[in-house]
Formats: structure tokens, sequence, C-alpha cells
């Protein structure tokens, strides 16, 4: 049997790939360090697919202990390994050819690098929900009447409204702030609660930490303030992390907080080196029958993490049908 690569191996080489992306950005004329002296591409190595997913996926164990032990049983040639980051770095690793394949839940910026032509397909197998978590005082009403919102947007309008009453120094919102499917998702509902929010220059009432899932629940139950999560994260720390109390669970399944996860194929036409066929064979796992029966049975903690939904594929990749002809 061949010896499987540690995955922290290529999780930190990932790593320093991104970091040399960012560094080709700031730095004309520097080229990504891969391939020969001469610029050629390595040829693809099919025993290895090397997949970018969202934290989210990976923090459920969905990932390790389901995705990864089929797939390597039906393919045993084939050595799934993984990092785990937020969707716009995990995107970012795909579309410069730093991944295989990718799964990230932040769908707008997915379907403009699909559009763009980094990737040839995106195909969503499941969602589940974000929450808005917060404090509560003694009588255990939240101070911007968030739990009673009939939608997220509206919720977020509320706390901006209480945020402005607050004295210098106090936060009613913690960002994570660091380009992530969560990140971008929070950004989207200020906007449709009206509220301007320019990370340059926020309110005082918001804070940004630019960090992961975890240590932005902690800081807002350090300042007791309001953040938006995904629930399996919320789940998996409340207890162990001594986040609630003073945190609650105040918003849940909520029809603008669905989140979606989907899986991208990376375009092998501009990275010959992309495992395109491995790749093939994990997003066919996951939108398959027994795929979808799998993920729907996967629960951490006796709760349903993902509702599978492969069922949506063929109205999302699919181009709209075109208008009708105008009667004559």
């Amino acid at each position: 049997m061949r010896k499987k690569t540690p995955r922290r191996t290529w999780a930190r080489w990932a790593l320093v790939a991104l970091a040399l992306v960012v560094a080709a950005t700031l730095f004309a004329g520097v080229t990504r360090a891969w391939g020969d002296e001469d610029g050629l591409k390595a040829a693809v190595d099919p025993t290895v697919v090397r997949l970018a997913t969202t934290t989210s996926v990976n923090d459920t164990g969905l990932l390790k202990d389901l995705v990864e032990p089929t797939y390597e049983a039906r393919f045993p040639g084939i050595d799934l390994q993984w990092v785990s980051v937020g969707s716009g770095a995990a995107l970012a690793l795909g579309r410069d050819g730093n991944a295989d394949v990718v799964v990230a839940h932040a769908p707008a910026a997915e379907k403009e690098l699909l559009a763009q032509g980094h990737f040839t397909m995106r195909l969503p197998f499941s969602y589940n929900y974000f929450t808005v978590v917060g404090r509560r005082n003694a009588k255990k009403v939240d101070p911007a009447r968030v739990k009673t919102a009939t939608s997220a947007a509206q919720a977020f309008k509320r706390i901006a409204a209480w945020g402005k009453t607050l004295p210098e120094g106090r936060v009613a919102f913690v960002s994570r702030g660091d380009n992530s499917g969560t990140n971008m998702k929070e950004m989207e509902l200020w906007k449709k609660a009206g509220v301007t929010i320019d990370p340059a220059n926020a309110p005082k009432w918001y804070a940004a930490t630019g960090s992961g899932m975890l240590n932005t629940l902690m800081y807002a139950a350090e300042k007791k303030a309001y953040t938006l999560t995904d629930v399996a994260t919320w789940l998996k720390n409340k207890k162990s992390a001594n986040l609630s109390p003073p945190l609650y669970r105040l918003l849940t399944t909520r029809k603008d907080l669905k989140n979606q996860y989907s899986v991208l194929l990376v375009n092998q036409t501009d990275h010959p080196d992309v495992n395109t066929t491995g790749a093939e064979f994990l997003a066919e796992w996951l939108v398959s029958r027994n795929g979808q029966r799998a993920i729907a049975n996967y629960k951490m903690l006796g709760v349903t993490m993902f509702y599978p939904n492969s069922y949506a594929v063929s109205s999302s990749v699919l181009p709209d049908a075109p208008a009708p002809s105008p009667a004559p």
C-alpha cells in the first residue's frame, strides 16, 4: 500500500503558494514558483488530488469522517489531500492552479470566477444555515431585538440602530473581515439592510478580527456583541470555548441565512498540471445518490449539519433558456 503524504505538509505548501500569489500581485513581474526554470508546467500527478475547502466542511468532520474515507475506498490509487481555509482563499488557490478542486460557500464569488473561465463547472451539493449569535440581558431579551426579526436583513438593521446608541468603546457587531464565505454573506446582509459598512472606515460600534470563525466568536463573547457564524462552528465550540453564555443563538432558518456549498472544477486548459480526472471523481460522488444520502445522514452532536441539494445542479450550471420569440 502506498504511503500517504501527510496532509499538514500539503497544507503548508498550499499556504506558501497562496503567499506567493499575494506577493506576485504586489510586485509586478514576479512569477509563481511552479514548474521548471523555463516556465513549463509539471506533469499531472494522478495519484494525488489537492482539495482547497472552506473551514466549516472540515470543522464538522464531514471531510475527515465521511468524504475522505469514502473517496479513497472507491479510488484506492488516489490520495485526497486538503487545506482548510476561508472560501476566498480556497477560490484563489483554485483560480491560480494551486488546487485541483475547490469546495466553497461564496456563491457570488464562485459564479464570477466561473464566468471568467477559471473554473469549468460549479456543482451545488448541499446547504445549511448561518445564524446570528449575541448576548441577552437578565430578562433574556437581546438589546437589538434580533430574535424577533423576521429576516436576517432586518436583524442587521436593528443591530446597526442599536450600535449607534452605544457609548465610545462599546462594540455591537464583530466581523471576521477576512474575505471568507461568512464575511461575504455578512456584507451582503448589511447591503440588504440598507447599512453602509466600509471596512476601511467602519463605524465605531463595528469591529473586525481579520481571523477565523472561532477567534471571531471568542472576541464577540468577550465584547458581548453580535456576530454572524455558520451553525457548525457554533455547535462544535459553544461549550468547549465558553461561548454560551454570554452568547446565545438568536436567529435560525430564515430564508436569507441559507448557506450554499458547491464543488468547483479548476480549468485544466489554464493549468495543465491539475488532476482533473481525480477532481471529477470527487465531484461526481458529492452529487451522486449515494453521496447525497451519506451527507444527509451525517450529524454532529445529534444535529444534521448539511442538507443535500444536488437537484439544484441542472438549474445552476446550464445557461438560461432563450427568450421566446415575439408573437407575429
